[in-house]
């Protein structure tokens, strides 16, 4: 082989491994595209997280516009609220 037939030859594989260093490392190569893909994952997680809380919290809404017994409930145990007829005892050893 003389050098006009290896020029072509070397410049064929330069730019081979120029097109194929683009296609893994650079920008929306194959690396990037893996950490969107773990990123995409991470958030379809979060979203599906964020859904679920979100209709607990609807529930939680529809139960107290009408559930008395919710509502009575919720008093009771977060405001320390009780009945009209009802009397609360306090002991000072904590029995």
């Amino acid at each position: 082989m003389n050098l006009k037939q290896i020029i072509p030859i070397v410049l064929a594989i330069l730019l081979l491994f120029s097109l194929l260093f683009q296609v893994v490392f650079g920008s929306k190569g194959l690396i990037e595209m893996n950490a969107l893909k773990k990123e995409k994952k991470a958030l379809r997680k979060i979203n599906e997280e964020l859904t679920m809380e979100n209709l607990a919290l609807y529930r939680k809404i529809e139960r107290l516009k009408h559930d008395p017994e919710f509502i009575e409930n919720i008093a009771r145990e977060e405001f320390g609220m009780i009945g009209k007829d009802e009397i609360i005892l306090k002991f000072k050893n904590g029995k």
